[in-house]
């Protein structure tokens, strides 16, 4: 089959499937906004964030897809991915977009690189490739954010500690953190404050909040907060020694980070040259390339490549291993 209606037949396959199940569940459709968002925070931990938020609009497809993914823990991974990204999509919109991705990539390859070759390696690639690219970019949104909230944490720490010392109790220190300091740190702990305001206890918003961010410092921070409700001490002294630590730690990761630079930059380099040099050469010299698909030497050529892709992606996580320094 021509690849071109392949690719046209699976789009249209998955537009009418999901129209047709947005259809029958905007029939069945019964609960109202209200009782389901309240049910979702009583009936069991919140995964929190804007994800979270997101997730309680009543839009049907993605309330027919996500009633079976929570049976799954592919569904619940996924949403706490998207809520680390501090993404407003479902993980039913997000599988969507993943399978748009997929297709219109491999229409790319097939376009570019695979157009009038029986073989069709290139679209399958294609095909493959979209399915990761909205996963690296969620990554990227995660590693960035993430960045910045433990850049924000030493700060949010003296401001909380001032607080403490002013009186104020450990939900309104967070409030004032909520209203002073910027995002993301202010989302995360205004999502802590309501969470406790509607019912939760600190323990569960806190441990929701590191459950959205992954950081070993907040890690310390909210240990540190637990321990103190449970045996006393002096908290705001706790944090103020926590605050140090963390902007040595902060100082040391930036120094690292810009002497571990080029390392970075110089692996990223070496891993796409060998796709660029293949792409240039597939442009400017296509039989030259296709030797490693011709009948005769097909076998050998794929395991070339195989091999060839191994070793590229084995020297890029031993740069990126090297250049990765505990603190």
């Amino acid at each position: 089959m021509d690849p071109t209606i392949l690719i046209l037949v699976l789009g249209g396959g998955i537009s009418f499937v999901l129209l047709i199940a947005g259809l029958v569940t905007e029939a069945r459709y019964e609960r109202t906004m209200v009782e389901e968002r309240l049910g979702r925070y009583l009936e069991r931990p919140v995964e929190g964030g804007a994800a979270a938020a997101e997730r309680d609009r009543a839009t049907p497809i993605g309330d027919w897809i996500n009633r079976r993914l929570e049976k799954t823990s592919r569904g619940g991974g996924l949403s706490r991915e998207l809520a680390r990204a501090d993404l407003k999509l479902k993980p039913a919109e997000f599988i969507v977009i993943m399978l748009i991705s997929a297709v219109v990539t491999a229409f790319l390859f097939w376009f570019f690189a695979n157009r009038g070759t029986p073989i069709p390696i290139f679209t399958i690639l294609g095909f493959i490739v979209g399915l990761f690219l909205p996963r690296m970019y969620v990554k990227r949104l995660q590693g960035q954010r993430l960045q910045r909230f433990d850049n924000q944490l030493a700060d949010m720490l003296n401001l909380m500690v001032n607080g403490l010392k002013a009186g104020y109790s450990n939900l309104q220190a967070m409030e004032a953190v909520s209203r002073e300091m910027p995002p993301p740190i202010s989302d995360e702990f205004r999502r802590v404050v309501q969470e406790v305001q509607i019912g939760l206890t600190m323990e569960t918003g806190l441990d929701n909040l590191l459950r959205r961010i992954p950081s070993p410092d907040l890690d310390l921070v909210v240990t540190a907060m637990n321990v103190q409700r449970e045996v006393g001490g002096n908290l705001a002294e706790i944090l103020d020694t926590i605050s140090y630590t963390i902007r040595e730690r902060v100082r040391i990761k930036g120094e690292i980070r810009v002497l571990t630079s080029q390392v970075m930059y110089s692996g990223r380099f070496l891993a796409m040259m060998p796709l660029i040099i293949a792409g240039v050469l597939w442009v400017v010299n296509k039989p030259y390339m296709m030797q490693f698909f011709n009948p005769e030497t097909r076998l050998i050529g794929i395991i070339v490549l195989i091999i060839a892709s191994l070793m590229v992606m084995a020297g890029y996580f031993i740069m990126t291993r090297i250049a990765n320094i505990e603190v």
